[in-house]
């Protein structure tokens, strides 16, 4: 679904911003107490909190499809200052959802150079966390910055969805331009990729 980066007022959005969030994974972990040397003693169950290492991106393509950078955790700011990347927790909410978005792309549309033409954004799951396992994860296009949120244009519930299960990527969404104006599109197809790279070669070949 197309999204229309305009306020009510009709005045064009000039600064927006891609939120990910999401929670650890909560596990059961048997432990035996009071035992002597593995014999006898109680077992008990605890609920463990297990951090989430997953990790937003987006790549900046031209008009041919030529990948002129990609904002990622070695990469946080763009050549022009642009396209940013705020990383406020990069392991998940360990007491749940906190309604915080953990990691932030920022998008100054209106001072892009004119050759930047799409924007794609992605996730990994660095460790192979797949993502049915995580019980909360979000992605949502608002207008405000990293520290506030004016107005959500757009909300994806990741953790919802049933394609999602047994995934360790995903392909979120792409700004892109249209007769000068940008706007933006869900994509949401999810991948079992590990790799950059090969989230890389997907976009370019399905979605640029």
């Amino acid at each position: 679904m197309a999204l229309n980066l305009f306020k009510n007022t009709g005045i064009k959005l000039d600064k927006v911003c891609v939120g990910f969030n999401w929670v650890a994974i909560e596990t059961i972990v048997s432990v035996k107490k009071g035992s002597f040397f593995g014999l006898g003693g109680t077992t008990v169950k605890n609920k463990v909190k297990v951090k989430v290492n997953l990790h937003a991106s987006c790549v900046l393509l031209d008009s041919s499809k030529q990948v002129l950078e990609i904002i990622h955790l070695g990469n946080l700011n763009s050549k022009t200052g642009f396209v940013n990347l705020t990383c406020v927790n990069l392991s998940g909410g360990i007491d749940g959802n906190d309604g915080l978005d953990n990691e932030i792309i920022t998008v100054n549309l209106e001072r892009l150079p004119a050759n930047v033409n799409q924007i794609v954004f992605f996730l990994i799951s660095n460790k192979k966390q797949v993502f049915a396992d995580i019980p909360f994860i979000t992605i949502r296009i608002y207008e405000g910055t990293p520290d506030r949120v004016d107005k959500v244009l757009e909300t994806l519930y990741v953790s919802s969805l049933p394609e999602f299960a047994g995934k360790t990527s995903a392909i979120m969404g792409k700004f892109y331009r249209v007769n000068g104006e940008w706007k933006y599109n869900n994509i949401g197809h999810p991948t079992s990729d590990t790799d950059m790279n090969q989230v890389l070669q997907k976009i370019l070949n399905i979605y640029a």
